[in-house]
Order: C-alpha cells, then structure tokens, then sequence
C-alpha cells in the first residue's frame, strides 16, 4: 500500500538543479575571495541549509562572511530560474498518481523559503503539495525537525509516512525519526552513501520508485 503521505526532498529528486547550485556556491565564494573547491565538495553539501553548507564548506566563516556568501549565491542563483523543464521526467506523473493514491503530498529541503516559494511558483508544482518545510524556517537536515512539523500537520506516525531524497542528510533525517526512507540515484549522493542510512529501497529511475511506493 502506498505510505499515507510520501514526503520528497526538492533539488536532486525533484528537480535537475545540482549542477546550477554548485556552481553558484563556487561563484559567489570565489569573487569574495574565498578558496574554490572541488565542484564535488559543492554537490557534496547540497541539501544542507545554507548556513551549514558553508560551514562544511569553510570552516571557521564568521556570520559576515557567511552573510556576504548567502547574497552572492542568491544572486547567481536567482538569475536563472527553475522551469517546468527542470524537473525530472516521470515527476510530474508520478506526483498526479501519488495525489490520488496518497493522503497527502510535502516537500523537506534544505532551500529557503524565498527559494522554495519561487521554485514552487515558477515550476507550477506548488498546488500538488500541502506542505512545504525549509531549513530557514526550523532546523537543517539531517535534523528531522521539519519531518516531525510535517508530520504533525497530517496528525500521522513517521511510520505512515515516506522521505524520498538524494542525499545522506535525507537517509539519516528519516532515520533519526524512524521513518522509511527512499533514496534516489539520480541527484547527489551514490547508492553507497544512501545505503548506510538502511532506507526502504533505493532506486536508480522514476519507474523503480513507482514500485517502491507500490503504484505499479
């Protein structure tokens, strides 16, 4: 039976938006200054928030600096938007499919709320989701605060819902929680990385984690 309500991580799982992501943490470090980084160090820390990211990212930052980054990367970042385009072949689908045969539809990400709500808006994603939780707004993953706010709102047990997500902080959020996980091949973290968190399945395209939520 599909999960009561299927929660989704956004960039990596959603939506193909790792690639711009790291590369606008790079643009907005390098002109103030700040070391580049392998471009993998960048994906590595996508779906942190961004406070966190750059603290993994470079240790030590004090708040200005952090805050000099955070508007550098909003600027790069917000010069190109999220489409329709942007988002995964068979998503949109599978969301149709889960809005009948779930309860209820949300999003956990690691974005802003400024981010979400435009990538929500301008991808026309945002009617199929009753709630949406950002890391500017609780706690980062893999805190699993948002997951219990997320939660709380359907008045459910972690246990009747589902994470699916692309990366550790995902796998290790739900876990903490005691919540089934899903992870997904096709954003950031290798299957290696999402199996230490002993999630449900973990799946390599749309149609393999159709069958893991049991609507095929």
């Amino acid at each position: 039976m599909t999960p009561k309500v299927v929660i989704f991580d956004w960039d990596g799982t959603v939506v193909d938006s790792v690639e711009h992501i790291a590369s606008s943490l790079h643009g907005a470090a390098t002109e103030l200054g700040f070391p580049a980084r392998e471009m993998e160090a960048y994906r590595d820390i996508i779906g942190l928030g961004i406070i966190e990211a750059l603290q993994k990212l470079y240790p030590g930052l004090d708040r200005d600096d952090i805050n000099a980054i955070r508007e550098g990367y909003a600027r790069y970042f917000f010069s190109q938007q999220t489409t329709p385009q942007n988002i995964f072949p068979g998503i949109e689908t599978l969301l149709t499919d889960l809005g009948v045969a779930a309860e209820g539809l949300a999003v956990a990400t690691g974005k802003s709320r400024r981010g979400m709500n435009r990538a929500l808006e301008s991808t026309g994603l945002g009617p199929r989701f009753a709630i949406t939780r950002c890391a500017d707004e609780t706690r980062s993953k893999p805190d699993p605060t948002m997951l219990r706010e997320i939660i709380a709102h359907f008045g459910i047990a972690a246990e009747d819902a589902v994470m699916i997500g692309d990366t550790v902080y995902d796998m290790e959020m739900a876990q903490r929680i005691g919540m089934p996980a899903i992870g997904v091949e096709w954003g950031v973290h290798q299957r290696d990385r999402l199996a230490a968190f002993s999630p449900a399945a973990i799946v390599s395209d749309v149609d393999g984690l159709r069958q893991a939520l049991k609507l095929t």
